[in-house]
């Protein structure tokens, strides 16, 4: 598998999260090492180990750096965002955000993939992600109220479930399998992950049953 592209920080804490997180992507949680994270950020051996003693510090900082990454992510949408946006038009982004996780860099994703399988025996980085999974939820209600939605963290939170086990799938399965079972559209699996999380959202739009397969 190819090494996934690693956005480059000035910062060297954030470099060595950055090259964490890609990592963990391309080698999986057992190929995170300090070593491996050396190699990455392509600095002298030792360094990651001098700013994260533990394996479980960097498996947290990766955590913390995606949060932020995300945060980010999100809040640049939501201030970005014209006034009088409608329900439909908010809809129409998630079609593009599966793309773009999915079929143009999958790095984060794969990456969370991973912290959320570690997650499961470590406390600290369970933590992490929670604090993760709040912060996308409260910024996408945001994003939601601004069309005139209901705008609930815990619609959002359930929308991001959703997208994180569909983007996983359409990752893990075959073409084949895909189409099989009717995920072979990811502008039609967007636009129905919103309407399933989202209340007050009828899915009146009969656009993305005419789109053919974009995956």
């Amino acid at each position: 598998m190819n090494r996934p592209h690693r956005r480059r920080s000035d910062n060297r804490r954030e470099l060595l999260c950055d090259c964490a997180i890609s990592v963990l992507a391309a080698e999986g949680g057992r190929g995170l090492t300090h070593r491996a994270v050396d190699r990455a950020a392509e600095v002298p051996e030792g360094t990651t180990k001098n700013y994260f003693p533990t394996r479980e510090s960097l498996l947290e900082a990766a955590a913390g750096r995606m949060t932020r990454l995300h945060a980010e992510a999100v809040g640049r949408l939501r201030d970005t965002t014209p006034r009088g946006i409608t329900p439909t038009e908010v809809a129409r982004l998630y079609p593009g955000l599966l793309h773009r996780a999915v079929r143009e860099d999958p790095t984060q994703l794969l990456a969370m993939v991973e912290l959320y399988l570690e997650a499961v025996r470590r406390p600290g980085v369970r933590e992490a992600l929670g604090r993760m999974a709040s912060s996308n939820a409260r910024a996408s209600a945001g994003l939601h109220t601004a069309a005139g939605l209901p705008g609930s963290p815990r619609d959002a939170g359930v929308l991001d479930a959703y997208f994180l086990g569909t983007a996983v799938t359409l990752l893990a399965l075959p073409d084949e399998a895909l189409r099989t079972v009717g995920m072979d559209d990811l502008h039609a699996l967007g636009t129905r992950l919103f309407h399933a999380a989202v209340p007050g959202t009828p899915d009146d739009d009969p656009a993305h049953h005419q789109a053919g397969p974009t995956g």
